[in-house]
């Protein structure tokens, strides 16, 4: 298993997740509203809330590269840190829970002729990872994330 520091440097700061990591996935969604709109609901972490199914946020001070936060998802704790935050495009982060197990998140944008092409990767690592969070359930947690921030965007709009 890679330390998070690994992760955080030659990983996550270099646009990547771990592929050889027990578990990864990763999904997609077009979303009818322009980069901008997107990724102004992406990076207020505050807002996520009011979209995200199952996220709480615990602490955040800052969206920026190096900052921690704290948050959780389905009620299990999380301690993450981001590693990219390049407006318009990457926002990424190292973490952990349960002090056992860490991953790296990328979400990316891309522009589509006005539309937004939102990609999610990630990679978990930790004892028995796929036995407790195994890839048919992390690709299920991203796609309805993703469901979710499409229609809260474009029901914005």
């Amino acid at each position: 298993m890679r330390s998070l520091t690994t992760l955080h440097d030659d990983y996550a700061l270099r646009g990547r997740i771990d592929d050889a990591a027990p578990v990864t996935s990763a999904s997609t969604v077009l979303i009818d509203a322009p980069v901008a709109r997107v990724w102004e609901v992406l990076a207020d972490l505050r807002g996520w809330e009011a979209w995200a199914p199952d996220f709480a946020l615990r602490e955040l001070d800052a969206v920026e590269p190096g900052r921690e936060f704290r948050w959780s998802q389905g009620g299990t704790p999380l301690r993450s840190r981001f590693a990219v935050v390049d407006p318009g495009r990457e926002l990424s982060w190292t973490g952990t829970f349960l002090a056992l197990y860490r991953a790296v998140d990328r979400l990316v944008l891309a522009d589509e002729g006005g539309r937004t092409r939102v990609t999610v990767q990630e990679s978990l690592d930790g004892p028995l990872i796929r036995l407790i969070y195994g890839e048919h359930k992390l690709r299920a947690g991203h796609e309805a994330r993703l469901a979710a921030l499409k229609d809260h965007v474009e029901a914005s709009a």
